[in-house]
């Protein structure tokens, strides 16, 4: 069986909604960090067998092909393909498991997984056109069609999951992420973005400033978490401080067999054990984690006593503490340097975020396995895990 590593990884500042990023063209913004990633390993980027990509809302700057476009906004061959592909929430992690596959398969022997959301510039739901719903009598002949606002809620509602529960989960999420920050645990990762300098009335002012820093930090307490209101019910368990944060941003993955690194003279970061996408409930929607564990478990033989790093995704607070009392986790490692909470969801991008923030911990805390898991719209469920080499 092929062996496959990741070389590197790196990830954009994740900047917030009318931000710190919102200047930048979603284009170049992947193209700094699929630049970054070739950089960084000094290989030749000829050598890339090909570049796959993740974009949720494909229209308008996200549209025709993002991923190739900003290969060939960095000055790249033309002669590396690329392919954007939508798995919703889970597109950069599913577009990095199709480019590991690719590896696996011997179809390349190195190849770049990455994603990109400009959700200031490209709104959630850009995609929707008024009076046209992407679902018809066919499906809701055997599904519900509902939102993931309503998903969350219902996943608290199975798992009895409450409101103080969400809260102090929201306020998890910031004081790891503060900490983080205040230990430079993202020094390895980030790739600093050059953005313009807009005015009040966000047009460029012909200066710019380097962005390197992620944007979503809130200093908050319980208290006011509590005050806060329910985003989807009146009675709702979810408030924007227990909800992912909408944001732009953009990671990049490099991988290629173990061969094929010796050849180079790069040492990886880490192997991947195995990877998966996986369907789940449509209409709690947002349990996709838990199958995607499972399924990957099962496959390795691995157990949660194995994992000593986990990135879920913080899509809500519900979906990380459902997949919690399934699995029973110490806690202290999961997100340990905050989540989508705190540092933003750039929906695209974000699965490459996880995967880029999941290695360099596991190097940084000299620690082995990694699990990373995300939920994704439509009842889906992406899971990778890699072991640190």
């Amino acid at each position: 069986m092929t062996e496959i590593v990741i070389v590197d990884a790196v990830r954009s500042p994740v900047g917030r909604r009318n931000g710190e990023l919102s200047s930048v063209h979603p284009t170049d913004l992947l193209s700094d960090v699929q630049k970054a990633v070739v950089e960084r390993t000094g290989v030749d980027p000829a050598i890339i067998g090909q570049v796959v990509g993740g974009c949720v809302s494909q229209v308008g700057e996200q549209t025709f092909n993002i991923a190739r476009n900003a290969w060939l906004s960095a000055g790249f061959p033309l002669q590396v393909a690329a392919t954007t592909v939508d798995a919703q929430c889970g597109s950069s992690q599913q577009a990095t498991s199709l480019a590991m596959s690719l590896v696996g398969a011997g179809i390349v022997d190195s190849a770049i997984g990455c994603g990109v959301e400009t959700m200031t510039r490209t709104p959630i739901g850009s995609a929707f056109q008024k009076g046209k719903l992407p679902s018809t009598w066919r499906y809701r002949e055997h599904y519900e069609f509902t939102t993931q606002f309503e998903g969350a809620e219902r996943i608290a509602d199975q798992w009895g999951i409450s409101r103080a529960e969400t809260d102090a989960y929201g306020l998890r999420s910031q004081e790891l992420a503060a900490r983080a920050w205040s230990e430079d645990r993202f020094a390895t990762q980030i790739v600093p973005i050059e953005a313009a300098v807009l005015d009040e009335e966000n047009k460029p002012t012909g200066q710019t400033t380097w962005v390197n820093r992620d944007g979503g930090l809130r200093e908050t307490t319980l208290e006011s978490l509590q005050g806060l209101k329910p985003v989807a019910r009146e009675d709702g368990v979810h408030t924007a401080g227990s909800s992912s944060q909408i944001s732009d941003g953009a990671g990049a993955v490099m991988v290629m067999t173990s061969e094929r690194a010796r050849q180079l003279d790069l040492k990886p970061m880490a192997r991947v054990v195995d990877t998966c996408l996986v369907g789940s409930d449509p209409v709690l929607m947002l349990t996709g984690p838990i199958e995607a564990t499972k399924h990957l478990f099962a496959r390795t033989g691995l157990s949660i006593g194995d994992i000593d790093v986990t990135e879920i995704n913080e899509a809500f607070a519900s979906v990380v503490i459902a997949w919690a009392r399934e699995f029973e986790p110490d806690m202290d490692t999961v997100n340990p340097n905050g989540g989508a909470i705190a540092l933003g969801h750039p929906l695209g991008g974000t699965g490459a975020v996880l995967l880029t923030k999941a290695v360099h911990e596991l190097v940084r805390a000299d620690k082995q396995h990694a699990l990373v898991t995300m939920c994704c719209g439509g009842g889906l469920g992406t899971g990778t895990i890699v072991e640190r080499i």
